[in-house]
């Protein structure tokens, strides 16, 4: 081999062998690209997750006070939202006169009259809720009784009317009781409850009683609120009432409860 064609040979295996340095190199950069950690990716994702809807507010939105209510041809307000389970019936918001819940049924509680009655009919969800309440009461020797469930527009014209006599006016008679189409009963979601220490009936001594304590402190766990508190009297219209509860889900009827609110604030917050 002559010295041109070996300095050849020696340039060609130089060439190769730093080729060969760079591509192995090369490829570590490359390697450290593909690992590292997709910060900009994991920024853009937080910012989506945080975008997300908050469920529990838009179902408050959506159940707004302002929101709900119009007025009918007789300049009655009447709500707009009475198959919601966050539905406000009150002095100001009526129901329908034909109004019915479509899914009332009869929740596996004891009651303190055995007769058929609509009166033991709710709303299947809180049917269902009603039925654990009461067998927590139960595997806690607290004694608990049904009263008064669902009421039909009918029926609530005769208790007010009832009242009214007993009373001696139907303004006396509606600081205890709801004209009819403005009963919480109407709407399916709302029981009175009493207890045999109370003998049958509806009293406010109630709440001072084991069950009625028991019942304001547990209720919430299960999703119902004491719809008509103490102190609360300028708010709901109502006086108190703390064997009337209202059904309104676990998570809201747990945060009404901690603030010590109305189902009206809540709504209107």
């Amino acid at each position: 081999m002559n010295k041109q064609t070996t300095m050849l040979a020696l340039l060609l295996a130089a060439a190769s062998f730093t080729a060969g340095c760079t591509s192995e190199t090369g490829s570590k950069p490359s390697d450290q690209t593909a690992t590292q950690p997709p910060s900009q990716n994991n920024s853009h994702k937080n910012t989506q997750a945080q975008a997300q809807p908050d469920p529990l507010t838009d179902e408050r939105t959506k159940a707004a006070l302002a929101t709900t209510v119009m007025k009918n041809n007789s300049g009655v307000q009447e709500v707009t939202n009475m198959n919601d389970v966050l539905v406000v019936v009150n002095k100001q918001r009526n129901l329908q006169s034909t109004f019915e819940p479509s899914d009332l049924v009869e929740p596996n509680i004891p009651f303190s009259f055995k007769e058929k009655s609509p009166r033991k009919m709710m709303r299947k969800e809180a049917a269902t809720a009603l039925e654990e309440l009461f067998a927590q009461a139960k595997a806690e020797n607290i004694d608990l009784l049904g009263q008064s469930a669902y009421r039909p527009y009918s029926m609530q014209k005769s208790v007010f009317a009832r009242l009214t006599k007993k009373y001696g006016s139907e303004e006396k008679a509606n600081a205890v009781s709801a004209y009819p189409g403005q009963s919480e009963h109407q709407t399916g979601l709302a029981i009175d409850i009493t207890s045999k220490r109370m003998g049958n009936t509806l009293e406010q001594t109630f709440g001072d009683t084991p069950e009625g304590k028991w019942l304001a402190a547990n209720a919430p766990k299960y999703g119902f609120i004491i719809r008509y508190p103490k102190g609360k009297e300028s708010i709901t219209g109502y006086a108190y009432e703390p064997w009337h509860i209202r059904y309104v889900g676990k998570t809201v009827a747990q945060e009404i409860t901690e603030k010590g609110i109305t189902l009206e604030e809540y709504l209107s917050q």
